[in-house]
């Protein structure tokens, strides 16, 4: 597959400077719990939260909804939870692509279960061409219209993670 780049790197960290410094100022009376969802958004929160100016908590969850397809299964797996107790806390959802929207509506759901006090999502991309559950997205890094992205923790069948920008798969 042929890639075309989307997103040059120093865009993506200007933009993750940016959504880390509203988080700071957001947030600015509490400590709240960023939870990554793994494993595409594993560079892109360790980016973020270095940028962060207070004090958070961190964890991951795992969920799955793609395996080695291209396109998403509908069918959401958590193959691993977090770990850290979540009820009376501020969780931060931090996801590198919402895509159909299934999984962090899926994951939402489950947190707010578990008692936590709030639950909003940052998400480096918000592509819209195949949402199918409305979430809301309260810090956005980059909006695209269509197309399978890679790179900056973004993969195709494990492929493209390490690349500095982003591109879409021709």
């Amino acid at each position: 597959m042929k890639k075309e780049l989307l997103i040059p790197r120093e865009k993506i960290h200007a933009r993750v400077k940016d959504l880390a410094d509203q988080i700071s100022s957001d947030y600015r009376d509490s400590e709240p719990i960023l939870v990554g969802v793994l494993k595409g958004v594993i560079i892109f929160f360790a980016d973020l939260i270095r940028e962060i100016t207070l004090s958070t908590k961190m964890d991951f969850i795992r969920a799955a909804s793609y395996g080695s397809e291209t396109a998403s299964s509908g069918k959401i797996r958590i193959t691993k939870d977090v770990e850290l107790p979540v009820a009376g806390e501020q969780i931060l959802l931090v996801e590198d692509i919402v895509d159909t929207g299934l999984t962090l509506s899926h994951i939402m759901a489950n947190l707010k279960e578990k008692g936590a006090e709030s639950v909003r999502i940052c998400a480096l991309i918000d592509k819209l061409e195949r949402r199918s559950v409305d979430v809301p997205i309260h810090y956005c890094g980059f909006q695209v219209k269509e197309g399978f992205i890679v790179g900056y923790g973004l993969d195709c069948n494990e492929r493209y993670r390490h690349l500095s920008d982003i591109y879409v798969l021709k």
